[in-house]
């Protein structure tokens, strides 16, 4: 497959952006803090370097199945990344809120369930099976992003949770990326795939521009200082003493119980 100027321009932008954006994750001290996030970021490095070595060495079908074999560890560590994000936000001391967990796997079941019928309707004008597999894949995988990150975001919401910082940023830029690829692989199931396709290589150069605009989001909100912590007031302070007391009351009512 023939290289443009424009597609090497794209690849060696977003390799730089990633790159940088790994710089900072290390340098700046955030990777210990998102490890699936930086896995994430590390991955897209490592394949822009083999798929553009494979593109020219190696034959389409190498390339497909490279491709294929990323891109599912790609949308593996999205889905991890799904958790890491939910884990700071609804287990801010280490335990699910009240009623969260419950309903934040029932919002994974149904999204699961709304990307597969997604995926199910969708029939691609494709020549070949590989484009078939390809098409439904990236359509299955977006669509299944974008729902558990925006339900994500209106369950806390609704819980009146607070958001982090930096985990709101890293949602958001991955949220408004999904629902955005969901709108370019259903043109792709549309107008079809293939370098003959005129649509599909706009759209492609869409998918690398919101990317690169995800990527230096990313970068400035992550080379910033998360704002201070909200200091504990005196009101608060007594609430948690008197719940502290309320607790060991019951404790030691439940210790003479037994001992009885």
């Amino acid at each position: 497959m023939h290289l443009t100027g424009l597609d090497l321009l794209f690849w060696a932008a977003g390799f730089l952006a990633n790159l940088a954006l790994l710089f900072i994750l290390s340098c700046r001290r955030r990777a210990k803090s998102f490890p699936f996030f930086t896995a994430l970021i590390t991955l897209n490095v490592i394949r822009t370097i083999v798929l553009y070595f494979v593109l020219h060495y190696e034959t389409k079908e190498s390339y497909f199945y490279t491709y294929w074999s990323l891109g599912i560890l790609d949308v593996t560590l999205q889905l991890c990344i799904v958790y890491e994000v939910a884990s700071r936000v609804f287990r801010p001391l280490g335990v699910w809120a009240h009623d969260v967990r419950s309903s934040f796997v029932l919002l994974v079941s149904l999204s699961v369930t709304v990307a597969l019928g997604l995926t199910w309707l969708a029939s691609p004008p494709a020549r070949t099976w590989m484009q078939v597999v390809v098409t439904e894949g990236s359509l299955f995988s977006a669509a299944l992003m974008s729902e558990l990150f925006v339900a994500m975001m209106a369950l806390s919401v609704s819980a009146r949770l607070p958001w982090k910082t930096h985990v709101a940023k890293i949602a958001q830029g991955l949220g408004a990326y999904s629902l955005i690829s969901v709108l370019i692989e259903t043109g792709h199931s549309y107008f079809g795939v293939g370098r003959d396709a005129p649509a599909f290589i706009v759209l492609s150069y869409v998918r690398m521009a919101v990317y690169l605009g995800c990527v230096t989001y990313w970068i400035v909100m992550l080379w910033r200082d998360e704002p201070p912590s909200r200091a504990m007031t005196e009101e608060m302070r007594v609430k948690l003493f008197s719940l502290q007391r309320w607790v060991e009351y019951d404790l030691q009512g439940l210790r003479s119980r037994k001992k009885w």
